[in-house]
């Protein structure tokens, strides 16, 4: 259904509730994330797809078992095609998970029950995973979301559309991200060594997309392999562009000190959090995000992290 020929709809009918901040909450960057909006109780995102910029208005029909989605801009027609498949249908192994009753932990069982429609969402565009979680690696929440909101608002574009309208902006092009100079990296602030990463990401992106056909194992050897993107940043990737149900966020600074509290009372290190998924393994990040969802943070002892003041575009 065409309107104005920049403008897309489409009604998705998978039958179940599909609850739209569980399934899609993760690809928010912080709460001014440019790329995404919530807007009662609907999804507004923007992205860069293989066709063009493209605006996704998504609204969840719980009672129907109905999503509908709106698409503006050149890459609108391939949003609405994996509409599905970023709503977590490809997710095939939920189901037989939500049924299995063995080796349980009490906690798991009560996450099912609270949240039985979650799915493992697939969003298909792996650059744009990496760039987020290059930005992420080894600094505070605080700093990290500074960096990306000035690197989507200060290269990104407008996003198409009513997206245009709300503020939204579509992340930059690897072209783009190739082209951005050293100091203005710092004033964003993203100091070097995370800038190498997202440059060296930014070369090799053509590749990179095609990693989403591939499974887990052979999809986080391929990323590995790129100077500066180690298993945590792997895993932050397979989670969001490949929906890999698998991918814990082992190397993480407060996963496994939360996955440890709410399963076992009290915080643990990867190690330990390996030891607590091993029953799951297949799933062992969808009992993360279950865990995120409705889990046990792990108790604050200390003053939070403060961000660095270094660089010329400290953030506070």
């Amino acid at each position: 259904m065409t309107d104005g020929g920049m403008r897309e709809q489409t009604t998705w009918r998978p039958g179940r509730p599909v609850p739209l901040a569980a399934i899609v909450g993760s690809l928010r960057r912080g709460a001014g994330d440019p790329t995404f909006r919530y807007d009662r109780g609907s999804v507004w995102r923007a992205m860069r797809t293989p066709l063009g910029p493209a605006t996704a208005h998504l609204v969840s029909d719980a009672a129907a078992g109905e999503v509908h989605c709106v698409a503006w801009g050149p890459g609108r027609q391939w949003v609405l095609d994996r509409l599905p498949q970023l709503l977590g249908d490809a997710d095939v192994t939920a189901d037989d998970f939500t049924r299995a009753k063995s080796h349980r932990h009490p906690f798991v069982v009560h996450a099912v029950r609270r949240h039985p429609h979650y799915r493992v969402q697939r969003t298909g565009l792996v650059f744009e995973a990496l760039l987020a979680a290059v930005l992420e690696q080894k600094v505070t929440g605080q700093e990290a979301f500074a960096g990306w909101r000035r690197l989507v608002r200060r290269f990104g574009d407008p996003a198409p559309g009513a997206g245009a309208q709300l503020g939204l902006r579509v992340v930059p092009p690897s072209e783009t991200v190739l082209r951005i100079p050293s100091w203005e990296w710092l004033r964003l602030p993203v100091d070097p060594a995370r800038s190498r990463a997202a440059v060296t990401a930014a070369r090799a992106a053509p590749s990179l997309e095609r990693t989403v056909t591939l499974p887990g194992a052979e999809a986080e050897r391929r990323l590995t392999s790129l100077p500066g993107v180690g298993v945590w940043t792997a895993a932050e990737v397979r989670q969001r562009a490949h929906g890999d149900p698998d991918a814990a966020s082992f190397g993480d600074y407060h996963v496994p000190a939360m996955i440890g509290c709410t399963l076992v009372g009290e915080p643990v290190d990867d190690a330990g959090m390996a030891e607590l998924l091993e029953p799951y393994r297949g799933h062992r990040f969808r009992v993360q995000r279950l865990v995120e969802l409705c889990g046990t943070r792990q108790p604050r002892r200390g003053p939070r992290m403060g961000p660095r003041r270094h660089l010329p575009g400290r953030v506070g």
